[in-house]
């Protein structure tokens, strides 16, 4: 038996992060980890899948750059090469993530974690079982992919853990799900060369997650590089042989197949808050899975606190983050709680798209008077100069006072760009305040200053 100030269980992002300001606050603390360090988006989720994307645009680009005066003969892909360079960052990262939770103090178990009461917790690896008490615990378990009863894994149907392990580049995919993940796999796949079909229930791409003129850039590209979209469609199973899929959907009222060697199911992602004993503690939860939290993510047994997939809202890693922070301070006895406005969401597509705050919709929706402003990224000489000026950047202010509220972007470096209008919003800057930032000549950053430009003419 050992006493634990603190227990982290899971070690993603929020896991990790928890431990490592719960550590820094004066707390005891052990990190408890079934698999790897860094979990699922270290490790099998959003840095390799970025590495991957990144791979395939630089391979589209070194093909594709003719109309800027350079033709490159001869590219090819060595893919065991690629996975390989993927699996060095990876491994970087995990190697950076145990160091940083070792430099801070923090204890780390490897096994399986279950409750069983209150302040207690068992640990189970493959040669002991080990009993902690604890004051406090923070669960940050993640999640795992939804499996369709007809499209049960295999070979050749995958999740995207298997999307991104893929021995060798398909000549054709199919991905059913145009969400999020969908859409970055099967945007690195295309660039890569391969025939991608795309099946989307929903009348657009990401399902109204984000403004139609942003989804639409995205969908357009991706048919412009010769991905085919089907809308409004539902998958009804699938055939396998031994080196291909036929996957039957419908549409329109038709029935229709398909061939491709594999075919990709992201229709989301299912909390892990089974197996666990929550049970055995009375933890709360939704009909969804979900384990209910209040401002400090905190459940509804004092001492536990939840983070993460497992908890309400969108499944993002630098969301898991924040909460960890949260989590670990009201532990410390300090006065904070979440408020998810700022936490922005972006898609690593073509174009990236990138949101925070409120959109012009959601505003009005909550009945808050709002002036909008788009400035182009035609019209920013880096965009012009990196051959990359498709999209836009939106400003969402209170009408009243100018107050930033909100900003949606779709464009090259959207990733990076959202960032200072998520801090805009924290801080509770105004549209004059952006306009008044000097901006360095030619960056990508200075469209956000030209859209605040725009939005005062508009507020005056």
């Amino acid at each position: 038996m050992k006493e634990i100030g603190t227990i982290v269980i899971g070690s993603g992002p929020g896991g990790y992060i928890a431990a490592i300001r719960a550590a820094q606050l004066g707390q005891k603390v052990i990190i408890i980890e079934k698999g790897d360090l860094g979990g699922v988006c270290l490790n099998v989720g959003c840095i390799p899948s970025k590495a991957l994307i990144t791979a395939a645009h630089r391979y589209e680009t070194a093909i594709h750059s003719d109309d800027i005066g350079i033709t490159a003969k001869n590219v090819e892909v060595d893919f065991s090469k690629v996975q390989e360079w993927k699996g060095k960052v990876v491994k970087k990262l995990n190697s950076n993530v145990q160091d940083l939770l070792k430099g801070n103090k923090v204890n780390i178990v490897k096994g399986e974690a279950s409750f069983i009461d209150a302040n207690t917790l068992r640990v189970i690896d493959e040669n002991s079982t080990q009993t902690y008490t604890f004051e406090n615990a923070i669960l940050a378990t993640g999640s795992r992919p939804v499996e369709i009863s007809t499209f049960k894994y295999s070979k050749r149907v995958l999740n995207s853990t298997g999307a991104l392990n893929l021995p060798e580049i398909p000549k054709k995919l199919v991905i059913i799900g145009g969400g999020v993940i969908g859409v970055e796999l099967g945007t690195a796949y295309t660039n890569f060369g391969t025939k991608v079909t795309i099946l989307e229930g929903s009348s657009e791409l990401f399902a109204g997650s984000f403004e139609k003129q942003m989804s639409s850039l995205v969908s357009r590209n991706l048919k412009k590089k010769g991905a085919e979209i089907v809308t409004n469609t539902m998958a009804k199973d699938v055939e396998e042989n031994e080196d291909s899929v036929i996957v039957k959907y419908e549409a329109k009222g038709e029935v229709k197949t398909i061939e491709a060697d594999y075919v990709l199911v992201t229709i989301g992602r299912r909390p892990n808050t089974d197996e666990i004993g929550l049970e055995q503690v009375g933890i709360e939860m939704t009909n969804r899975g979900l384990v209910k939290i209040d401002k400090q993510c905190r459940t509804n047994v004092p001492n536990i606190y939840a983070i993460g997939d497992i908890v309400d809202g969108p499944q993002l890693a630098h969301k898991a983050s924040y909460e960890g922070k949260r989590a670990a301070e009201a532990i410390a006895g300090h006065p904070s709680e979440i408020d998810y406005l700022g936490i922005p969401a972006v898609v690593f597509s073509e174009p990236e798209l990138a949101t925070v705050g409120y959109n012009e919709k959601q505003a009005k929706e909550e009945g808050i008077d709002v002036v909008a402003a788009k400035f182009p990224f035609a019209a920013n000489g880096r965009a012009l100069a990196l051959n990359n000026a498709d999209g836009f950047l939106k400003l969402v202010s209170r009408k009243e006072d100018g107050l930033i509220i909100g900003g949606q972007i779709a464009g090259p470096n959207a990733s990076d760009i959202i960032a200072e209008i998520g801090l805009a919003i924290e801080t509770g800057m105004t549209a004059e305040d952006i306009a008044l930032t000097i901006h360095a000549h030619p960056t990508l950053g200075e469209i956000t200053m030209d859209a605040a430009e725009a939005l005062l003419y508009k507020l005056k």
